[in-house]
């Protein structure tokens, strides 16, 4: 009898045959791990701000998100771990002349100058909103003189339903006022001391960029009473249509803000965590959880999404989503003890 004419098998033929083995053995592998992630617990997203607790890190960026009422229709408000809402001061006012918005390749430069209710309207008129919506409200206040701050930071102290009181003394697009307290250590620390002093819910620092030591101004405001930072506000910036030769804003320059400036102020928030032990706000650009992990991981507690909500309101709910399904992946069982904990090269 003769020889089977079927040739005899390969070794690349032995190793296609175990392909679909090794696929089998790798889904399996991947079953077991979503599993293992399934039968771990959520991790614990809360955190606090003083007497604020938040039931996630997230909050909104002032002036990017109204005064709540306007985005309720689009965002479950309940969602976020608090809401920052549009600057407030003691009058109404109309804001900068138009043109006042311009977009950049990588964000947009705003001089809008702080127009607003004030702070009767607001509190007569969206506060019982807020209230009722059910988050945190952080109350953000400008003004041109110390006492003007003193008297804002009264009035939310006696309001229920603020939970915490942002001081704005960074705006770069205020011809009077909020620059000239955060450009220096002294006069940051007289404005935060004199709020401190009217109310005892937790104060917050917005600090300007626009400085030579940004953790100096926050050590400054630390040390005056502040519960905690925000950073960072824009940056001071400038447009120009060079077919017409004029300024792309009425106000010739106006404040940066969106992705362009997130490296900066990941770098910021760094810088200041390592200056103070009050908790930190970061912002400046978040657009997404790896954004606000980013922030997290320099030091900051909580982050703030800001101009990433223009263009869709529903930016700040995928960022809380997402931050949750990050954290969880880190293998942690609290956002908290990712707080600072970037590994820096030595």
């Amino acid at each position: 009898m003769g020889r089977s004419s079927t040739p005899p098998r390969s070794s690349g033929s032995r190793r296609r045959q175990s392909l679909p083995r090794a696929a089998g053995s790798r889904r399996r592998r991947e079953r077991r791990g979503a599993m293992a992630n399934a039968a771990r617990p959520a991790p614990e997203m809360a955190v606090a701000i003083g007497s604020l607790r938040m039931k996630n890190p997230v909050t909104t960026g002032s002036g990017t998100f109204g005064y709540g009422r306007e985005m309720a229709g689009m965002v479950d408000l309940s969602r976020l771990g608090a809401l920052t809402v549009k600057t407030l001061q003691l009058t109404a006012r109309p804001g900068n002349p138009s043109p006042r918005i311009c977009e950049t390749p990588a964000g947009m430069i705003n001089s809008i100058g702080l127009p607003g209710v004030g702070i009767d309207h607001f509190l007569a008129e969206e506060l019982p909103f807020l209230r009722h919506c059910g988050p945190p409200v952080i109350l953000s206040v400008a003004g041109c003189r110390v006492e003007e701050y003193v008297a804002l930071t009264r009035r939310a102290d006696e309001a229920e339903g603020v939970a915490a009181v942002e001081l704005n003394i960074s705006c770069p697009n205020v011809k009077q006022g909020g620059m000239a307290f955060s450009v220096d250590p002294a006069a940051t620390a007289e404005v935060v001391a004199a709020c401190r002093a009217a109310t005892r819910k937790p104060l917050i620092a917005k600090l300007a960029p626009n400085v030579t030591s940004i953790a100096v101004i926050a050590r400054a405001a630390e040390e005056a009473g502040a519960d905690a930072i925000a950073a960072i506000n824009t940056l001071q910036a400038m447009a120009i249509n060079v077919r017409t030769r004029r300024p792309r804003i009425a106000t010739n320059v106006g404040g940066l803000s969106g992705p362009a400036i997130r490296p900066i102020a990941v770098r910021l928030v760094w810088e200041i965590a390592r200056a103070v032990r009050v908790p930190i706000i970061g912002m400046g650009g978040i657009q997404t959880a790896e954004d606000a992990l980013e922030f997290i991981l320099a030091g900051a507690t909580a982050v703030a999404v800001g101009t990433a909500t223009f263009r869709n309101p529903g930016t700040v709910l995928e960022v809380i989503d997402g931050l949750q399904a990050l954290v969880a992946e880190q293998g942690v069982a609290r956002v908290r003890d990712l707080i600072g904990a970037v590994e820096p090269w030595e």
